[in-house]
């Protein structure tokens, strides 16, 4: 009996990796897909808060590898891949401002129909992605903090659309620029929350 029952849970957790290992595959290619489609139409329109969202893409795309990698590891090796999960996101912060501050001084305008095309498309890529991953993110660490990673994303698509609107309307960079800042605060905020959640697990383990 008791051993039926250890099967019994054995390949329900097998079932429950591989379906996760499904969805991760799937928001990975995902992401980078729209990271080089918002990269190089972020670039081509001028726009701080395209280029911020892009590279938030590629980070979530490496998000998502990092957790493949670790899905049949242990609790300590998810909480490192948290870890790096996190430290991603904080470099990602660091170069929004960076980039901010460097289009303060070259003083370009952002073109408003380029950042709203991309930004729904985004969006709506991301709405994606957040819904194949809802039903796993109370699995585990690598699994709630990839979901965090993925919900960020849909705050950042609505910043973006937020700025075209803004950019349109007042023909100035300033929106642009706010919404860029915006975003390295929330990328920040976020950075620091998977840190000391994933350290102190890493602590515990």
């Amino acid at each position: 009996m008791s051993d039926n029952c250890c099967q019994k849970k054995g390949c329900e957790l097998s079932k429950l990796k591989k379906q996760q290992a499904k969805v991760l595959w799937m928001v990975l290619f995902i992401n980078l897909g729209m990271f080089v489609i918002e990269f190089g139409m972020g670039i081509r329109a001028d726009s701080l808060s395209l280029t911020g969202d892009s590279l938030d893409m590629l980070g979530d795309a490496l998000v998502y590898a990092s957790s493949l990698y670790v899905i049949n590891k242990g609790s300590k090796a998810q909480a490192g891949a948290a870890f790096l999960k996190g430290t991603i996101m904080f470099l990602f912060a660091i170069a929004v401002f960076g980039r901010a501050s460097y289009q303060i001084f070259a003083g370009a305008n952002p073109e408003a129909t380029i950042m709203s095309t991309i930004g729904v498309v985004a969006l709506l890529a991301n709405l994606l992605c957040l819904l194949l991953l809802t039903r796993h993110r109370k699995d585990n660490l690598n699994m709630s903090s990839v979901w965090l990673c993925s919900r960020n994303d849909i705050i950042a698509n609505t910043s973006v659309l937020v700025a075209a609107g803004l950019v349109f309307l007042t023909h100035s960079v300033l929106p642009d620029l706010a919404i860029g800042f915006l975003l390295t605060f929330v990328f920040a905020k976020s950075a620091s929350k998977v840190l000391s959640q994933s350290w102190r697990e890493m602590q515990q383990t």
